[in-house]
């Protein structure tokens, strides 16, 4: 799912303290995940604020956003992160396994 270039791009979205509050608390939420008021409220971040990393988060494709109703619920993508995590891994310790 990632190579190099959107790789760094999920890496960057996660370059500020807000960003990466919102993602653990999407991984800590579950499947279910959260609404976004409630997610803002949670981490007490200024609306216009929460909203720029929160659709960074989702251009990154580290977090999806279902509308269901009039809610917005927030969602980590397990599967991108664990890509994510594994393409940073990829070819792990320079085939050394006793490193890794």
């Amino acid at each position: 799912m990632f190579n190099d270039d959107t790789a760094a791009r999920a890496f960057a979205s996660l370059g500020s303290s807000t960003r990466l509050a919102i993602l653990r608390l999407l991984v800590q939420a579950g499947c279910d995940g959260l609404n976004v008021t409630e997610l803002r409220n949670r981490l007490q971040v200024p609306a216009s604020t929460f909203k720029h990393h929160l659709d960074a988060l989702v251009a990154s494709g580290l977090v999806k956003q279902i509308k269901t109703g009039r809610d917005q619920i927030s969602t980590a993508d397990y599967q991108a992160i664990k890509s994510l995590a594994d393409h940073l891994m990829e070819n792990c310790c320079a085939g050394i396994p006793s490193e890794c």
